[in-house]
């Protein structure tokens, strides 16, 4: 047993050392200056604020999800965006004054989400507009041309998270297009191209867990050169959830399983935001360490929840105001966590539409259906999984997730 540990500590180191040679081989410096300094050094300062915070029982989210277009090219199946309405976009000051509000409490990490954001005119200007910050671009990679992926490198402070959702066929399936898996390889290999730190993500579902959670599709990633990838389960959700396709719990601890095996062997980073140090299940918006804007401006308490009350505009554009007073993300923060440790909108949609009907949440949507939709879920499971929880093997993960990415006391 003790000689199995040592071996499996070897392997985590190598497998660790393998991906920071292959990172600096791939990439230059300055761009990994800006990760390591904008989001590795910024980014644990900004959680140690917001764990001072929290012992002052005021919540306000280091890291800050934004999708600044509802507008996309893809038609994907159990999307709850309206990307088939008419293009809103959050303006280019709105993007500015929210960033300023929220660096000055902090924060420099900014996920970037849409539609399909590089369908932003913007989006590069904003970029540049905060050299200071780190960027995270959620896209399906098929506006990532070589001319734009030369630009994201100019800007030097984002990196592109490019989904793939299965083989071609099941892409096609899946995203409502033709071709859709080899315009996405292409925004993959520009981004490589370009020296960019790339990440490539799954939504897993029914359709392409046995495609894509295994050692074959890792090791084709590492083959292109992307850096890491993050596996998360589908959600069912918005108006046509489709939840044919939602895992079930055994699957659900495959992929945990999975990720975990892979971490330790492979050189590529591999994400999981759902699960602690210790393997327990949680959720972000219920911890407080991440909340979602709009495209529209509404402070909501995640993505696939699109209910608010507030927006990035109130109390003169004081986001830091707006969330820490907001009665609606107290509310389900607490409601959340009293309630599960995993997806209270999957296994409670019921208390979730109490908490709606509570503050009297505004719906969000250019369809107007959220209520709706939210009436019709019925209650399954999300990642939450009592005496099955699985510890994390890799200490450099265990130690980062305890100290500065998840848990901080939101269920005790």
């Amino acid at each position: 047993m003790i000689g199995e540990s040592k071996t499996n500590r070897v392997t985590m180191l190598k497998a660790t050392l393998e991906l920071g040679y292959r990172t600096m081989r791939s990439t230059d410096a300055r761009l990994l200056w800006k990760f390591a300094y904008n989001f590795g050094y910024k980014g644990v300062r900004s959680v140690q604020r917001f764990k001072q915070r929290l012992r002052q029982g005021v919540t306000f989210p280091p890291f800050l999800y934004i999708s600044i277009t509802n507008s996309c090219n893809l038609r994907c199946q159990g999307c709850w965006v309206d990307v088939d309405k008419p293009q809103h976009l959050i303006s280019f000051d709105d993007m500015n004054n929210l960033i300023n509000n929220a660096k000055q409490h902090g924060n420099s990490f900014f996920g970037i989400l849409g539609g399909e954001p590089f369908m932003h005119p913007d989006l590069i200007r904003i970029l540049k507009a905060h050299p200071d910050c780190f960027f995270q671009i959620f896209t399906n990679g098929h506006h990532i041309t070589d001319q734009m992926a030369s630009q994201l490198h100019e800007a030097g402070n984002a990196t592109p998270l490019i989904s793939v959702e299965g083989t071609a066929s099941i892409s096609d399936t899946r995203r409502g297009r033709a071709n859709v898996l080899n315009r996405t390889l292409e925004g993959i290999r520009a981004s490589v191209r370009h020296g960019l730190i790339t990440g490539v993500c799954t939504s897993v579902c029914q359709t392409n867990i046995d495609d894509l959670v295994r050692e074959k599709w890792i090791d084709e990633l590492i083959t292109m050169g992307v850096h890491y990838c993050w596996f998360h389960t589908y959600r069912v959700v918005g108006p046509v959830p489709n939840p044919q396709l939602a895992l079930t719990p055994e699957q659900v601890l495959k992929v945990r399983r999975f990720v975990m095996d892979m971490r330790n062997r492979k050189p590529i980073g591999l994400i999981d935001a759902y699960w602690d140090d210790k393997g327990e299940a949680l959720c972000p918006a219920a911890t407080g360490i991440s909340h979602h804007i709009s495209p529209f401006g509404d402070v909501e308490p995640c993505p696939i929840i699109q209910f608010a009350n507030e927006k990035i505009q109130d109390n003169d554009g004081d986001l830091y105001k707006t969330m820490t007073e907001s009665p609606l993300l107290q509310d389900f923060r607490r409601t959340a966590a009293d309630a599960t440790r995993g997806c209270i909108v999957l296994e409670r949609p019921d208390l979730l539409k109490e908490i709606v009907e509570r503050h009297g949440a505004t719906d969000t949507t250019i369809r107007n259906t959220a209520a709706v939709e939210l009436d019709g879920l019925q209650s399954r499971p999300s990642q939450y999984n009592p005496g099955n929880e699985i510890p994390e093997e890799n200490w450099i993960y265990r130690f980062a997730k305890k100290h500065w990415f998840f848990g901080f006391g939101a269920y005790s």
